[in-house]
């Protein structure tokens, strides 16, 4: 059903569908070896490369999150108690979401080696098989849901680290509050610099990441121990006591203090879904032997100095550095921040090509930045959309506390949707019983929505944004998929199945041209209308035809071995399956190179590619509304030309053209 979607960018020149070849849901080996990226490298590599881009998020978090939680405590309860409340809060969030939650079960539940929302869908839907199409339906909606709170989070993510940095201006020795209105502005310039380069790729920077901000978390963990001297009594915030003590007496403001506590795992998702590039035990390495101890340190080292002098709470991060060493550490922490925006934008580039793939957004141009590694991509609308957003964000709050208030809303509505997708593959995949689930599975969805209702909170301080945002995507997805199925209904319908066609043929045999035509169609089964209009308009047929149909599994990725599919139909057809993982991006000349070795000769030069493009005409009686129906025309118009998202030569591409209504 998805990946029929992506068909429907011009049904006939846009093929896919769905394909599941090989059994899927174990967990994998942990090594990394579902991904090309993690193979030849050594875990020590893998590791150090993973706390770059894994954890940039989570590790600028520091900066923002204790002085946040605080700033709404400090009025409601005795100092002390409000300082061990928060940090204790603090500490057994991360815990529970990142080091139970994410790093001990649900990086189990991984698609041949890839996480991520998309991947969880992916899964879930195999697990579910062809049975249940209404808990199909649903899984395939949270992972629209999903999606597109991710995008939401990605627009935030650059504006509040970066301007959360530069604010250390304000507080700078030997400059005093000079630079203040000049906050924004080198914010604003240091994120056009980033979106600047991406299309650069960002390999080359990749290989700084890990050891940058392996440096950040050591610097982090060190200004924490630093002044844990200040009131060794804040080890009491071990105890989880002091958290739910603090709830309680605290009441409703208890309540609203949680959305800003969760800040402090804002970057947990990004756990799994790189673990594909990484593999999960680096990843786990990473997080317990290095992240995790030093944002405990630093966190616990924020709340003693706040514990011996209450007026630090006001910028507790900036208050524990010393002045000898706070330039160079405003230095690092732009560059870790720099960092967290980049790990962000690459995830949105990834999910962007696992959607189109998958079949939720129409086709967009994916140009790939590395020769050797897969995962290098840019996609230029996106980034062009998310420099757009981030810039808007940035001017319209002007501050990391304004924008704190719209942060987070976003990553709890994810957490949850994997919190669901995940009951499906725990009971289908895993075995679980009902009873061993519940007691995983009902904590984590209390948490969740007991956090979900405390960040909804700040919607009317700016939360609102990422929602409306993430609403528009998913009206984007649902448009595109529901055209898409209706188009490819419609096609279906209208077209004469291939078998019938043959006996056309025979009995009317048509003038032969020289050469190889290749249709392209997302239904095998049926007449490619290319090809019918090709018989009806010019009355040819060539003296060798290929059918063939570009499908997108639901796996990440296809072995070579498992690339192309060959079926003689008669002397004069062959069925070609193209397959690629949802992961992958089509290169048709290529596949066809792979099908020499299967026995199919052609020459690329006596090779014409045949594409049906379709010309759409809005219709109230067609299934959707017109309003929808207008969306589905212009998101067709604008998607990428099929002739560059397939890679193939446009000197050799003929395209015949159909009105439909939709």
């Amino acid at each position: 059903m998805a990946s029929e979607a992506s068909s429907a960018a011009g049904p006939d020149c846009a093929p896919t569908s769905t394909d599941i070849p090989q059994q899927e849901g174990a967990p994998s080996n942990g090594n990394g070896q579902g991904h090309g990226d993690a193979k030849g490298h050594g875990f020590f590599a893998l590791a150090l490369g993973s706390i770059g881009v894994v954890f940039g998020d989570i590790g600028t978090s520091p900066l923002y999150a204790l002085r946040e939680a605080l700033s709404h405590a400090r009025s409601s309860a005795s100092a002390e108690h409000a300082v061990l409340g928060v940090v204790s809060l603090v500490l057994w969030t991360m815990t529970l979401f990142v080091t139970i939650k994410y790093v001990i079960f649900f990086m189990r539940a991984d698609n041949k080696g890839e996480g991520g929302t998309l991947a969880l869908m992916a899964l879930a839907q195999k697990a579910l098989g062809k049975t249940g199409r209404k808990r199909s339906m649903a899984i395939f909606f949270l992972g629209v849901v999903g999606a597109a709170l991710f995008y939401g989070d990605g627009i935030i993510t650059p504006a509040i680290s970066v301007l959360s940095a530069v604010e250390g201006l304000k507080d700078a020795p030997g400059v005093g509050r000079s630079l203040t209105p000049y906050i924004v502005p080198i914010s604003a310039g240091i994120l056009i610099a980033l979106f600047a380069v991406q299309s650069r790729g960002t390999h080359k920077m990749a290989a700084l990441f890990g050891p940058f901000t392996a440096v950040w978390f050591l610097i982090l963990g060190a200004l924490g121990a630093f002044h844990l001297a200040d009131d060794p009594s804040i080890f009491r915030a071990f105890n989880p006591w002091y958290g739910v003590r603090f709830l309680f007496e605290n009441g409703f403001i208890g309540f609203v203090i949680l959305g800003s506590v969760f800040l402090v795992v804002t970057g947990a998702e990004a756990l799994y879904a790189d673990m594909g590039h990484f593999g999960k035990r680096p990843i786990q390495a990473s997080w317990l032997c290095l992240v995790f101890p030093c944002l405990a340190l630093n966190y616990l080292g924020q709340g003693a100095m706040v514990l011996d002098n209450p007026a630090a709470g006001r910028n507790p991060f900036w208050e524990m550095v010393p002045g000898f060493a706070y330039w160079p550490v405003l230095l690092m922490a732009t560059v870790a921040t720099v960092i967290a925006s980049q790990a962000v934008i690459t995830g949105a580039f990834s999910m962007t090509q696992q959607a189109v793939q998958l079949g939720l957004l129409p086709r967009i141009e994916i140009k790939r930045t590395s020769e050797t590694q897969a995962g290098q991509i840019f996609v230029p609308a996106v980034n062009q959309f998310l420099l757009i957003g981030v810039l808007v964000l940035l001017f319209m709050f002007q501050s990391s506390h304004r924008l704190a208030s719209a942060y987070g809303i976003a990553v709890t509505g994810a957490m949850f949707v994997d919190t669901l997708l995940a009951y499906v593959v725990i009971r289908r995949v895993w075995k679980w019983n009902l009873g061993q689930t519940g007691l995983l599975l009902i904590p984590l969805v209390a948490l969740d929505l007991v956090f979900i209702a405390s960040n909804m909170l700040k919607i009317p301080d700016g939360a609102w944004l990422p929602l409306v945002f993430g609403a528009v995507l998913v009206l984007i997805m649902w448009t595109w998929t529901r055209g898409a199925n209706i188009l490819t209904a419609k096609t279906r319908r209208d077209s004469v199945p291939l078998v019938d066609l043959m006996e056309i043929l025979r009995a009317r045999a048509p003038h032969r041209a020289p050469g190889t035509a290749i249709f392209l169609t997302s239904d095998p089964e049926m007449t490619p209308v290319a090809l019918m209009h090709n018989l009806k308009h010019n009355k040819v047929l060539h003296e060798r035809n290929v059918i063939l149909t570009v499908r997108t599994t639901e796996t990440p990725r296809v072995r070579e071995e498992d690339r192309v599919t060959i079926e003689k139909v008669n002397d004069d057809f062959k069925k070609v399956i193209v397959n690629y993982g949802f992961m992958e991006s089509p290169n048709i000349p290529k596949a066809l190179a792979v099908c020499r070795k299967q026995g199919l000769k052609f020459d690329i030069m006596a090779t014409s590619f045949f594409l049906g493009r379709r010309s759409i005409v809005p219709s109230a009686n067609s299934g959707m509304p017109l309003w929808q129906d207008r969306l589905f025309i212009y998101l067709m118009k604008n998607a990428a030309n099929p002739t560059d998202f397939f890679k193939i030569p446009p000197g050799r591409v003929v395209e015949l053209g159909a009105q439909v209504t939709v």
